[in-house]
């Protein structure tokens, strides 16, 4: 039987890493997780909690659409305890992960062959999903001195349909001001470009508050997730928010592709989003693990990075100790017993000289992971 061409998508390089991981484990191994952007509590206690009870009571069916009321209102009500914003409700849309919103919003906006702007690196599905629904990405390889962000210059010339930016960013953790995403979306707007903004890593931030694109304009899409800071991976519930005269748009292509979000993971979700005391908890675990990651991959011989401003991930040049990321990283996973992630996953024309660390683990891990890194570059001779 035959495959579209469409359907010819590169593997997700971090499902692999875990994978190799996995049967490490299973061969008897102690195995540190540094590889996959998963935080290692599960959701809070009282999101756990309330769907147990809600279950007792509830068949769990077909939710509308759009997702609950009361968690898009709830959700409507966060962007004015984070960012001081009067946000309808009305623009709010639950999704199946952030990964249907992507599906949704890429679907709304832009027509087959239309080029849509991602920068590299990257998240890979960006580029992944834009390829599945005969969209072009086009890579736009961000500098070092951006700290690895889009800037207004990187548009000039290139056709693009729209332009998808995350801040706080994976791999690198860099976040833009609110005066360079202003500039961004400014230089956007004038060049027809529609922009969507991948939130998922906000409410994980260190030094400075992450700045919401719909700070700067309402002519946004704007993603975000309970996967990170609200510790729900595999409940598969983000959202989405985007301009009032697209809902019914969104609402159209939902009925057709997902029918609704999960309701019990919705369910949890709107519990979850009370639970602050849980939840800087495990902000605390977080800036322990960055306080960790700051000082001992330095002095294991991973040296050459940007500190991270928010989410969970290091991002290092690794191109003075080798030209295929890949390789290194399945030579740390089999000697150390350490998983990374290759850089290839990021981006696939320099990822072969770099590597993602994820602290996103316990912190007993993070210090057991780095103590191993160093024996690991030391046996190797390159500290």
């Amino acid at each position: 039987m035959r495959n579209s061409t469409r359907s010819q998508v590169d593997p997700f390089i971090v499902m692999d890493v875990m994978e190799a991981a996995r049967q490490a484990e299973a061969a008897g191994r102690d195995i540190i997780h540094m590889e996959v952007g998963q935080p290692g509590t599960p959701a809070p206690a009282a999101a756990r909690g309330a769907l147990a009870r809600a279950m007792e009571d509830d068949a769990m069916g077909y939710t509308v659409a759009l997702g609950l009321p009361a968690l898009r209102a709830r959700i409507a009500r966060l962007y004015g305890e984070w960012y001081d914003l009067d946000l309808s409700p009305e623009r709010v849309v639950v999704t199946s992960g952030s990964s249907g919103a992507f599906i949704l919003a890429f679907t709304a906006l832009f027509d087959a062959g239309e080029r849509v702007g991602i920068g590299a690196p990257g998240y890979p599905s960006y580029r992944q999903i834009l390829r599945a629904l005969d969209l072009v990405p086009v890579e736009i390889e961000t500098a070092a001195e951006n700290r690895l962000q889009p800037v207004p210059g990187d548009l000039g010339g290139r056709d693009l349909a729209g332009l998808m930016v995350a801040s706080p960013a994976n791999p690198s953790g860099t976040m833009l001001g609110h005066a360079d995403l202003e500039a961004l979306m400014g230089a956007a707007r004038e060049a027809g470009i529609s922009m969507i903004s991948d939130e998922i890593y906000h409410g994980i931030e260190y030094e400075a508050r992450a700045v919401s694109a719909l700070e700067v304009s309402d002519e946004v899409y704007v993603i975000n997730s309970f996967s990170k800071y609200f510790s729900m991976t595999g409940w598969r519930v983000g959202w989405m928010v985007v301009p009032e005269d697209h809902v019914r748009t969104i609402e159209r292509l939902a009925q057709n592709l997902f029918i609704c979000p999960p309701h019990a993971s919705q369910v949890a979700a709107l519990a979850a989003m009370d639970c602050s005391a849980e939840l800087q908890a495990n902000m605390d675990v977080y800036r322990a693990n960055r306080a960790l990651m700051l000082d001992g991959l330095p002095k294991a011989g991973f040296d050459r990075f940007a500190p991270p401003d928010g989410a969970f991930y290091v991002y290092a040049d690794v191109s003075h100790l080798t030209d295929d990321s890949r390789a290194l990283a399945a030579e740390i996973l089999d000697q150390a017993g350490v998983a990374v992630t290759p850089g290839l996953d990021f981006d696939p024309h320099r990822g072969h000289g770099t590597i993602r660390f994820s602290y996103a683990r316990g912190t007993d891990d993070i210090a057991e992971g780095l103590r191993r890194l160093g024996m690991f570059m030391k046996a190797r001779g390159a500290v």
